[in-house]
C-alpha cells in the first residue's frame, strides 16, 4: 500500500518557506518542515484508505426505516488552495432489507472522504455513492455544511460564508415527502 513520502514534503516546504524568504534557522522555523510533514501525512491519510470497507453490516437486522446521523464535524483541504475547509456532514438512509450499519461507521466514511484533497462538492457525491454502492440501501442523502478558508482568507474575504452542498439517491429523490421528513429531521435540534 503506498504511503505519503514525508522526506519529500519535508524538503518541498522547506523550498516553500525559502521561497518566501523565510530564514529556515530561526528558531522558530527549524522544525516546521518535518513537523508540517507529520501534520500532512495525517491530513491526507484518507488517500490510502478504501471508504467502503469502513463500513460493515449489522447482522440479523430487519430494520428498514430512517436512520439518520446529523451535524458530523468534519474538516478537510481544498485542493485548488490547499486552505481547510471545515463543517458538519448529516447522513441519512433507509436500509433495504435490515442491510444496515452501525453509526459510527458512517462516520468513518465521511473521515476518509475528507481526509484527501478535496471539494466539498465531490465529497458529498462520494459519500452517497459509496453507501449506495456498498450498503444498497432505498435511498440516501447527503448534506455538508462547511467554511472555506479560501473563501474567508482570499478571494472573497468573507469569513463565516456556510457553503451548502446535497446529494440526493434512491427514494429520497424519488418521493418528495420522505425527502422533506429527512430534512424536517436534520433541522430540528
Amino acid at each position: 500500500m503506498p504511503v505519503v513520502d514525508r522526506d519529500k514534503i519535508e524538503a518541498g516546504f522547506r523550498l516553500v518557506l525559502e521561497g518566501l524568504g523565510e530564514d529556515l534557522e530561526r528558531p522558530g522555523l527549524k522544525e516546521t518542515p518535518r513537523r508540517v510533514a507529520v501534520l500532512f501525512s495525517d491530513l491526507f491519510s484518507g488517500l490510502f484508505q478504501t471508504p467502503s470497507e469502513t463500513l460493515s453490516l449489522i447482522k440479523g437486522e430487519s430494520f428498514d426505516e430512517m436512520i439518520v446521523l446529523k451535524k458530523l464535524p468534519f474538516y478537510s483541504m481544498c485542493e485548488h488552495h490547499f486552505l481547510p475547509f471545515f463543517g458538519h456532514a448529516s447522513i441519512g438512509y433507509i436500509p433495504d432489507n435490515g442491510r444496515m450499519t452501525g453509526l459510527s461507521d458512517l462516520g468513518r466514511v465521511v473521515e476518509v472522504f475528507a481526509r484527501r484533497a478535496q471539494i466539498q462538492e465531490r465529497m458529498t457525491s462520494q459519500i452517497a455513492d459509496c453507501l449506495m454502492e456498498t450498503l444498497t440501501p432505498q435511498g440516501t442523502m447527503v448534506i455538508l455544511e462547511a467554511e472555506h478558508l479560501c473563501l474567508s482568507m482570499r478571494g472573497l474575504k468573507k469569513p463565516g460564508v456556510p457553503v451548502v452542498t446535497s446529494a440526493v439517491r434512491g427514494i429520497f429523490l424519488k418521493n418528495a415527502k420522505t425527502r422533506q421528513e429527512l430534512l424536517s429531521l436534520i433541522r430540528s435540534s
